[in-house]
């Protein structure tokens, strides 16, 4: 980002308190990819800005596996576990698979589910619950599964850190292959018999974006070729792994990845996988859901994804895995309304929480004016306070953590949601190493913990002091940055199709934000669920539909009510409702024009 020639418009400060900036790229690489590629100047200086280097425009915007597929063998210990579950495989060794609770975790799990059933075997799905098991895998559990006749637990999403429940698998003589992707501290490697984190300190795979889905879809590639090896496959046709892209795709979209390298790649095709539809279980949810035809990013993190974490979140926990992994449609039929009503629930718990949280910080500076957000109050649901803390992240532009308290255990489990520049997960770490919290950690952007109520004021101080300047400079540097100028008359399919070939959009490629000028909002209504929707119109006579969601209450969508002419910035989204093939603008951020500070 930069504002080496100004902020973007003139908007210093926008109605988020955030400048404007045009997203930085180097004027001779977009030439590059104009002549290489055949690009327009706007998106060959998109393509630019997004650190695609000369010589790789091609591959970025079509991404193959064949062209990125890492070799298995380069990530520690993926040899070691194809050996192990394969050899389990032929010796008809007990095994279960165990897998966190939400999307990630699912997805994995499937994969793996439906690689052995395709070998002739069926393992069993264990899904901690997050309530009473809380996260990852335990000593009572592991016991448990070894009286049970377990010999082999393969845990996915988890497991990485588990340093007491391994240790006991170990004593017990319980086999543990670990599929993980969470980081992991220096010098801290697990007793398990196979470890595979390409986050692990002694891992040189460079395939730490992955998630764990990502890591299990590579798993499944050693598997293949360990069993090819073996001669499995002279009796058996050899599993096609690509059937299962779409599980690492949703994995990789849900868990909020970087969509670089080999991950895009993966997210890239298993989209496409996604849009036949053929996982019953995706079906299913795609039918309650109302989706249908191309499946993108949005409907996989914002339609799919949703209804699988409700399960983990205020139902059962091991809803998610079932669906994904069932291939009956009239099982999956019924747990995809399962987790549709349940998702419906979680948003009025989800929404409840949101009001009382803002209400409270909106009625004590203290709170409101720290560096790190930390609101905490009795009965706040353990499965929704992630989810709020990044609705506050938004809203407040700065870290959040929120704490539902537990009166009568006396403990308050919280989650936080962070911002660039402020590494959340190493402070709360550091916070459980001075004695503040019961557990704590995570990693830059997201972090949880459990911490005595009593404790919890001294914790906020510990943040500010700790974070306070991190956050003052990425306060500073929380710019908006601006791909291009758009008119409502010159805003088409066209134009939204052309932007489309940088898709798939997430983390280290951001979906691309446009810019209006000086346009007419016309006839603002607030719509059902507090969205703001208008008209935007300009001198050309052009007309372009606008929407701002979940902004009736919010600086933004009050400035958008008042009608007018504003500047506005947004992403630009499809509008095919009765047939039409037209476009509409999401509304981000907004600048009146007449202030000193925004042009």
């Amino acid at each position: 980002m930069t504002l080496a020639e100004g902020p973007f418009l003139g908007v210093g400060r926008s109605v988020s308190g955030r400048a404007w900036a045009t997203r930085a790229a180097a004027p001779e690489l977009v030439r590059r990819h104009q002549n290489a590629l055949g690009l327009s100047e706007p998106l060959a200086r998109a393509l630019a800005s997004r650190g695609v280097g000369p010589d790789e425009g091609e591959v970025f915007l079509n991404p193959t596996l064949k062209a990125l597929f890492p070799d298995p063998s380069s990530f520690r210990d993926m040899d070691r576990a194809a050996e192990i579950l394969v050899d389990a495989l032929e010796r008809g060794r007990s095994m279960v698979v165990f897998a966190d609770y939400d999307v990630d975790g699912a997805a994995s799990a499937a994969q793996v589910v439906r690689w052995m059933r395709a070998m002739g075997r069926e393992v069993p799905i264990y899904i901690p619950d997050r309530v009473k098991e809380g996260y990852g895998p335990n000593p009572v559990v592991f016991r448990a599964l070894k009286d049970q006749g377990a010999e082999i637990v393969i845990t996915l999403d988890c497991g990485a850190a588990a340093q007491d429940a391994l240790a006991t698998a170990r004593e017990i003589g319980l086999d543990v292959v670990v599929i993980d992707h969470h980081l992991m501290r220096p010098g801290e490697i697990p007793p398990a018999a196979a470890l595979v984190n390409p986050n692990r300190p002694d891992d040189n795979s460079g395939q730490g974006m992955l998630a764990a889905a990502g890591v299990a879809f590579v798993l499944l590639a050693a598997l293949n070729r360990e069993a090819r090896r073996r001669g499995l496959f002279a009796t058996r046709p050899e599993p096609d792994l690509r059937q299962w892209l779409d599980l690492a795709a949703l994995g990789a979209v849900c868990d909020v990845t970087a969509l670089t390298g080999f991950n895009r790649a993966i997210t890239a095709q298993g989209l496409k996988v996604m849009s036949r539809w053929a996982n019953p279980g995706l079906k299913a949810l795609a039918d309650v859901g109302k989706v249908s035809g191309t499946a993108t990013t949005f409907h996989a993190g914002f339609i799919l994804g949703p209804r699988i974490n409700a399960g983990g979140r205020i139902g059962r926990s091991d809803l998610g895995a079932r669906l994904l992994s069932t291939d009956d449609p009239d099982e999956a039929a019924a747990l995809a309304a399962q987790l549709d009503e349940l998702n419906g629930q979680r948003k009025a718990v989800e929404q409840s929480v949101i009001d009382e949280a803002v209400a409270r910080i909106e009625a004590d500076p203290q709170i409101a004016e720290a560096p790190v957000l930390v609101v905490a109050a009795p009965g706040w649901a353990p499965g929704v306070i992630g989810i709020v803390a990044g609705r506050l992240r938004e809203r407040f532009r700065r870290p959040a953590i929120v704490i539902g308290i537990d009166l009568a255990a006396g403990v308050g489990k919280g989650s936080g949601r962070s911002q660039p520049g402020v590494n959340l997960g190493a402070a709360v770490q550091a916070a459980f190493d001075e004695g503040l919290l019961l557990s704590g950690g995570g990693h830059a952007m997201a972090a949880g913990l459990s911490i005595r109520p009593e404790r919890i004021a001294e914790f906020t101080n510990f943040l500010a002091m700790r974070l306070g300047e991190d956050q003052a400079r990425a306060a500073e540097a929380d710019v908006l940055e601006i791909d291009a100028l758009i008119t409502p008359k010159g805003a088409d399919r066209s134009l939204l199709d052309a932007f489309a070939r940088l898709a798939p959009f997430g983390p280290g490629n951001p979906e691309p934000v446009f810019a209006a000028a000086s346009v007419r909002v016309e006839r603002p209504m607030v719509m059902r669920g507090g969205h703001v929707r208008a008209t935007l119109t300009d001198s050309a006579g052009g007309r372009l539909k606008a929407v701002a969601w979940r902004a009736e209450e919010t600086p933004l969508g009050q400035l958008l009510q008042g009608g007018g002419v504003l500047h506005l910035a947004g992403r630009l989204r499809p509008d095919d409702w009765q047939g039409r093939a037209s476009v509409e603008l999401e509304i981000e951020d907004a600048a009146d024009p007449r202030r000193s500070d925004a042009g």
